[in-house]
């Protein structure tokens, strides 16, 4: 091979080898862009209204009211395992014990992650007010960002709140707002603490069949906190 020819083979190599940089460079912000939170256009508005459609709710409860069993889960906003646990575990429970009235499910807020969990907590709480509580919670989850990134902006919990079908968003931002609110985030949070909760998600459990609050901790499966549940009852 002559000196000419393999210099322009190595050109090309460069040439390729620089594309192909590119190429990865603009994936990793594509896919930091499509990840970090805060667009507008929210993904799974449908879905979460599908899956919850038909089930009471009252502030961050899910279910019947007089469900013997209630499922308390304490989560951070921000968490993506709390996000992973929304979309691939609970709504095998939702579906299989809430929906029939053998148990109810309350968020309680533990926000472990970041200030940003503090408004993100509140804003779940104030859409509860108005009945939309666990929408608001799942839509959250499905348009989470990366944590700490400043990502959760009024802006961004506004579009959740809208997405999520809160009524009234003016009542809903005095709410969220509100030393009363604020209040209960904190102590949800002291509640995880005392119950001895170091990470999210966290359940706990009560009912007829339950010693008081029994802490069952991260369960790995569906299957597991519907045991829990039976138990319980």
């Amino acid at each position: 091979m002559n000196e000419e020819r393999r210099r322009l083979l190595l050109q090309i190599g460069s040439a390729a080898a620089f594309l192909a940089i590119v190429a990865v460079a603009v994936l990793i912000v594509v896919s930091s862009n499509e990840t970090s939170g805060g667009d507008t256009e929210l993904e799974d508005v449908g879905l979460v209204k599908r899956d919850l459609r038909g089930i009471p709710q009252s502030g961050l409860t899910l279910g019947e009211a007089e469900a013997k069993v209630t499922l308390y889960e304490f989560g951070d906003l921000q968490c993506p395992v709390c996000k992973g646990f929304s979309e691939e575990i609970l709504p095998d429970v939702i579906d299989s014990q809430v929906r029939t009235g053998e148990a109810k499910i309350e968020f309680r807020n533990y926000t472990i992650i970041s200030e940003e969990s503090v408004p993100a907590g509140a804003a779940a709480i104030a859409a509860g007010k108005q009945g939309n509580g666990w929408d608001f919670v799942e839509l959250f989850y499905r348009n989470q960002g990366i944590e700490a990134s400043g990502y959760v902006s009024d802006d961004f919990l506004t579009e959740i709140a809208k997405g999520a079908g809160v009524p009234d968003i003016s009542r809903w931002n005095e709410d969220r707002r509100s030393d009363t609110v604020l209040g209960e985030v904190q102590r949800e949070s002291e509640e995880a603490e005392s119950l001895g909760l170091t990470g999210t998600p966290s359940f706990v459990v009560t009912g007829p069949g339950a010693s008081g609050k029994e802490v069952l901790g991260t369960p790995g499966s569906a299957g597991a906190l519907e045991e829990a549940i039976e138990d319980a009852g």
